[in-house]
């Protein structure tokens, strides 16, 4: 048999004396492939699409018996990212977590998640707490006078979380980069930055009494 393993159609069979080196190079190989077939799948739908027209596409799609559907949201992925922009230390699954955003969002995410090298469920709980964190703050009067120029942020003060205590309102102003600092910070906790700075400053107070 060797020392290398065999695939099959239905499998793949594996020597005895296989180093454990060569079964992990197979697994990040695996993986490579499993994460690039997504990328050629949806641009062979594309280039199908815009080259064969519409009807010749949809019916060779079916003579290679590939799901429809799968390769339609492949596709719609790929749409969205030009080639250039494209990470390969990310998954297709990473990129499709932020499809849905504008295009300068989108790079910003995929480089934290780079950065952070966060998984797609890291990923996508970052995005999430941001987005909440963004809604939040639109829902806030403008505070600064000047047309919002400046970012801000609240938080609700250590007291306001007892039971019965009254919220007080904190308005923070912070450069565009020092919002972009807090809100990469509280995406790898989880949080919205509101409630990330709100459990900061109850840390400092904390410390210092």
């Amino acid at each position: 048999m060797g020392t290398h393993a065999t695939v099959r159609k239905s499998g793949m069979v594996f020597p005895q004396n296989l180093s454990e080196r060569s079964w992990e190079q197979i697994g990040a190989n695996l993986r490579e492939l499993v994460n690039s077939s997504a990328w050629w799948l949806a641009d062979w739908l594309i280039y199908g699409e815009a080259t064969y027209g519409w009807r010749r596409y949809k019916e060779a799609v079916e003579r290679t018996g590939l799901d429809y559907q799968t390769l339609r949201n492949y596709a719609w992925v790929a749409r969205r990212f030009e080639h250039d922009r494209r990470r390969d230390s990310l998954s297709f699954a990473h990129h499709a977590e932020v499809t849905r955003l504008s295009p300068p969002e989108q790079d910003y995410w995929l480089r934290t998640a780079e950065q952070q090298k966060w998984s797609r469920n890291e990923l996508r709980r970052a995005v999430r707490a941001g987005l909440a964190a963004q809604s939040d703050r639109d829902e806030l009067p403008d505070s600064t006078g000047d047309g919002g120029q400046d970012a801000t942020a609240e938080a609700a003060s250590p007291a306001g979380e007892q039971g019965g205590s009254k919220i007080t309102t904190l308005t923070i102003e912070l450069s565009a980069g020092q919002l972009e600092y807090c809100t990469k910070a509280a995406a790898a906790h989880g949080l919205p930055v509101d409630k990330w700075v709100a459990r900061m400053l109850a840390s400092a107070a904390r410390q210092s009494a």
